[in-house]
């Protein structure tokens, strides 16, 4: 797993950050970015406390500033909670990233149920339609623009792989969003872009590719291997930075030229 030095944002310094599910993987890694970078970051997790909690303690070892932030964002009025308290905690919020999310399980069209359906779709597009509205309603009224960041994923690109349609789905609307969140918040000084990972190595695919499809999804990858979650964080800090000020609405591809658009 590549374990090149963070870049250096020095506009980042004191910015206040929340990112979800940034107990482990590429969320973990962002958080950890952010306050390499002189953030103060709101580390959002769910169930695992003990990741996120080391995560945070990471963070303050290095001098940084943490803050843990618990809840289940698919639950009703949980991301607003979130945000409001990572904005009252760190004193204003600068940055969301939307990285919350996941696969659910591997269903095939034929076993498609209900309650399958909508867990696939609270979890990867209702909460985060919560996380823009309450995160950019915060932003506004401080009066001085911020950067929403969103995850998608090389699957909105290519439908996913097998079981995974409706997750691929999902991180269509996404991106889709995104450009359209992107128009409409700009004139609040809000800029809206997204990441979209290739197959990157974190739990993720511990719990959901078999070695198989790893290997065969390796194969596919002109860069020869798989991608490390710090190479989606330093994306993250790219696109947070006043750097990509011209950059609006957008959805970079971070999958080492699997998918070309």
């Amino acid at each position: 797993m590549p374990t090149a030095p963070v870049p250096v944002f020095p506009d980042l310094a004191g910015k206040a950050v929340l990112v979800t599910g940034a107990s482990t993987g590429i969320g973990a890694a962002a958080a950890e970015a952010f306050a390499a970078n002189g953030a103060r970051v709101a580390v959002h997790y769910n169930s695992s406390r003990d990741k996120a909690e080391a995560v945070a303690q990471k963070i303050r070892a290095a001098g940084g500033i943490a803050l843990l932030v618990a809840g289940d964002v698919t639950a009703p009025g949980v991301p607003d909670r979130i945000v409001r308290e990572a904005a009252e905690g760190l004193g204003g919020l600068d940055v969301l990233v939307n990285n919350a999310g996941g696969l659910v399980q591997r269903v095939p069209a034929a076993d498609y149920d209900d309650a399958y359906i909508s867990a696939v779709f609270d979890l990867n597009v209702r909460q985060v339609i919560h996380f823009v509205r309450a995160g950019a309603a915060v932003m506004a009224a401080q009066g001085r623009g911020g950067a929403i960041i969103n995850v998608s994923s090389v699957a909105a690109r290519t439908g996913g792989g097998g079981g995974a349609v409706l997750y691929a789905a999902a991180k269509g609307f996404i991106s889709t969003a995104t450009h359209g969140w992107a128009k409409e918040l700009i004139g609040a000084g809000i800029r809206v872009n997204a990441v979209a990972p290739g197959v990157i190595e974190t739990p993720f695919h511990d719990r959901y590719s078999t070695p198989q499809i790893l290997d065969a999804m390796k194969a596919s990858i002109p860069a020869g291997r798989l991608g490390g979650p710090q190479e989606c964080a330093a994306t993250f800090l790219y696109l947070a930075s006043t750097a990509s000020a011209y950059v609006i609405g957008q959805v970079i591809e971070v999958n080492g030229g699997q998918y070309m658009p």
